[in-house]
């Protein structure tokens, strides 16, 4: 009964009663990605995502990202969306989780060493 109800009232959580039935009655299914998002398309030109997890447009991989924004690519126009093996795998954006990027780290924790001293003296 919960989910049910955070799923007509909250649209953070995965999708809304209202963004399911847009989709059921006029969504035509476009593909997916790796990560498991799915994306539609309408029949006058709209298109979304229905995230398959926690949403958040950083996990829209790069193919995918050019689709949504009617960039025009190459990649797209094939829908084949193979990767060169020099291509790195896509990543959401991991600030603020401990795989975040934080320079000095291994020197002191969030702290960054300077080479020189401010004028001010605490």
């Amino acid at each position: 009964m919960l989910t049910f109800l955070k799923k007509i009232f909250t649209w953070w959580n995965v999708d809304t009663l209202g963004t399911r039935l847009k989709t059921i009655f006029y969504g035509k299914y476009a593909g997916s990605d790796s990560l498991g998002n799915k994306y539609y398309e309408s029949k006058n030109g709209k298109r979304w995502v229905i995230y398959s997890d926690e949403i958040d447009a950083t996990k829209i991989p790069v193919e995918w990202y050019s689709w949504i924004h009617f960039t025009p690519n190459r990649i797209e126009k094939k829908h084949n969306f193979e990767k060169y093996h020099w291509q790195k795998p896509h990543q959401s954006n991991l600030t603020g989780s401990e795989k975040a990027y934080y320079p000095n780290k291994n020197k002191k924790e969030n702290a960054i060493n300077k080479k020189y001293k401010s004028w001010k003296s605490e």
